[in-house]
């Protein structure tokens, strides 16, 4: 009888460590699974903004006959966040960061041209890629906030044994570059 007792309680002990191994899993499958989701949010708003890009440098041509220099920036800008769409999050981001910066280069140049700047066309696409930027900058913000649980949740004991053993990788955060966390100048 006491050979029993002690398999079900060596059974019942290890039915209990089997079930918090698997709840922890789970719980960090769920928190990668919530930051690759965040990345596709910011991927989405990514592709939208690319394919409003176009659109914008047709629309400003006619106006900005002398702003040749800046058209080709924001034309190689985009060609190359999109082109960096499989590397590394920190190369995507830099190119993107780029065409971000190229794009609102060409904003502050179009204040230049009244004509452009009662543009029905323009008007509405200035709108819709200042709406996307938003919508970009709530994807990063709410990317970053899966990323910080995901991660905190590795360095966690006893998560940060299991995560080792099942090769659970943290993430990295959405960070903007040194030239753009500098103070802005405002020049009147």
């Amino acid at each position: 009888m006491d050979i029993s007792l002690s398999f079900i309680v060596i059974a019942f002990n290890a039915a209990v460590v089997l079930f918090l191994l698997l709840k922890i899993y789970n719980s960090l499958i769920r928190m990668r699974n919530a930051v690759q989701s965040g990345w596709s949010d910011i991927d989405v708003q990514l592709t939208r903004r690319h394919d409003l890009v176009p659109n914008l440098v047709e629309s400003v041509k006619g106006y900005m006959t002398h702003e040749r220099e800046t058209l080709e920036a924001v034309t190689r800008a985009r060609s190359e966040a999109m082109t960096a769409g499989g590397a590394s999050l920190a190369t995507r981001a830099m190119a993107e960061m780029s065409l971000t910066g190229a794009v609102d280069n060409l904003f502050a140049r179009a204040e230049n041209y009244p004509a452009l700047k009662a543009s029905q066309q323009f008007l509405l696409l200035q709108e819709q890629i200042t709406s996307t930027e938003n919508r970009i900058a709530f994807a990063r913000q709410h990317y970053n906030e899966c990323v910080r649980k995901y991660n905190t949740s590795q360095a966690e004991f006893p998560r940060n044994l299991l995560a080792g053993m099942m090769g659970f990788a943290p993430s990295a955060l959405f960070a903007a570059e040194a030239e753009d966390r500098a103070s802005v100048q405002v020049k009147v």
